[in-house]
């Protein structure tokens, strides 16, 4: 290595998640199985070790390429538990939601500005809208049905016996309209149910209450998040105070990644980088910013794209790839807020490329498995180029050095699309 290239033996890595129930072991699990493929694909040697027990979750990566070798440390930040809290919704509590977020999304306008970025995305935004409202139906007219069917039986047999007249048929007819309405509630209870029961291979009940989330408060931070992330910023704050340490990476996956925003412009804005310290990086990967960035309240936000983007404490990396159709793929979330800042350079805007960095088989693959894509920047490539999520966290080169002279993707969006540009004061 020249003597201007940082060589990395140690680095700290904290990934914030995005919207994710499930445990954070499944991320560890995920990178144990993927970097060994990776390794195995390009040549190099990689070793995953679970953390101890109570110290966060974390594990510990141990590497050598090209005959350099790298210690790191890959941290969790968890917000798991809040996001199983908001999901904690009755059926009729989704549909409310389902009502509140849409009302949001078309009545600010922000909903017409993000069709002019991606469709791919909005279109996932509005697919749980429509699976919801295509089971409701289904339920309401299953159950009628059957309900207009029972009533059918029972007249049939009143008229049968001879009751088709007077105060007893009468009392009938009302039984018969009270047995339909009960088979019409019970079959779309049951079936609404059932709905919900498979959601884990529906996702639909999931992407609503994701949706929900970030729409609440019209775009600012939740309470309950808020606090989180005063926790994200003080453990990284003490990585950053570490002189083992070459470098310290933040990664923030989905939502994660405007959630690592807010976090890195705290640190930075309360002098908790240090200069001489660890270099601080910052990969934000299938990033989704503009779905809370383009809300009227999300002014914070707004603020820390803007700031982030002419900080020369920091390295700002941003991965996406057309083939996601769950991101907002290309869109530089800085410009496309319309919050660019005199003297920007941050983020660098690339993509992973999927239809070039997949073999043609592994791309058909994976080609309609949305959500599984949306995870692809975690994962191997089997025909990688400069994007290698492995080398990044283990690798021996800063992320700055590493992408030095990558220019930027030529078909990056960096046009102002957002309504609401107010930055919080």
């Amino acid at each position: 290595m020249t003597k201007d290239i940082t060589r990395v033996t140690r680095r700290r890595v904290f990934h914030i998640p995005g919207y994710d129930p499930f445990h954070p072991r499944r991320y560890r699990e995920l990178y144990r199985s993927e970097s060994a493929a990776q390794a195995q694909i390009s040549g190099y040697n990689i070793a995953v070790q679970a953390g101890v027990v109570g110290n966060g979750f974390h594990w510990s990566v141990d590497s050598e390429t090209a005959g350099q070798a790298v210690q790191a440390r890959i941290d969790v930040l968890v917000w798991s538990d809040i996001v199983r809290d908001s999901m904690a919704q009755s059926i009729l509590a989704t549909y409310r939601q389902l009502f509140m977020t849409a009302w949001i999304y078309i009545s600010t306008g922000t909903l017409r500005r993000l069709m002019w970025l991606r469709k791919g995305p909005v279109i996932a935004a509005l697919y749980p809208v429509a699976m919801l409202l295509g089971q409701l139906v289904i339920a309401l007219q299953l159950g009628w049905a059957l309900g207009r069917l029972a009533e059918w039986a029972l007249n049939s047999a009143v008229t049968g016996i001879g009751l088709g007249g007077g105060v007893i048929a009468a009392g009938i007819g009302w039984l018969a309209w009270l047995i339909k309405l009960g088979i019409l509630g019970i079959v779309a209870v049951y079936l609404l149910r059932w709905f919900k029961a498979q959601d884990n291979k529906l996702f639909a009940y999931y992407l609503m209450h994701d949706y929900a989330f970030s729409a609440q408060y019209r775009g600012a931070t939740p309470p309950e998040l808020t606090e989180r992330l005063a926790e994200f910023a003080d453990q990284i704050a003490a990585a950053l105070q570490d002189d083992n340490e070459d470098e310290v990476l933040i990664v923030g996956h989905s939502s994660g990644a405007h959630l690592a925003v807010m976090v890195i412009a705290n640190l930075i804005r309360d002098g908790r980088v240090p200069a001489d310290g660890p270099k601080l990086a910052f990969l934000s990967l299938g990033q989704v910013a503009p779905m809370v960035s383009f809300l009227p309240e999300a002014r914070q936000l707004r603020a820390d794209l803007a700031f982030l983007a002419t900080q020369e404490a920091l390295t700002w990396v941003d991965v996406t790839a057309p083939g996601d159709g769950c991101c907002f793929a290309l869109c530089d979330p800085v410009a496309v807020t319309g919050v660019t800042p005199p003297g920007k350079h941050w983020p660098l805007v690339i993509s992973a490329a999927f239809t070039q960095s997949l073999s043609a088989a592994r791309w058909k693959a994976l080609r309609w498995r949305f959500f599984r894509l949306h995870f692809q920047y975690l994962c191997a490539f089997d025909q990688p180029k400069d994007y290698d999520y492995f080398q990044i966290t283990a690798g021996p080169l800063t992320l700055a050095d590493r992408f030095r002279d990558r220019p930027p993707s030529k078909s990056r969006i960096d046009v102002p699309a957002s309504k609401y540009t107010s930055l919080a004061s």
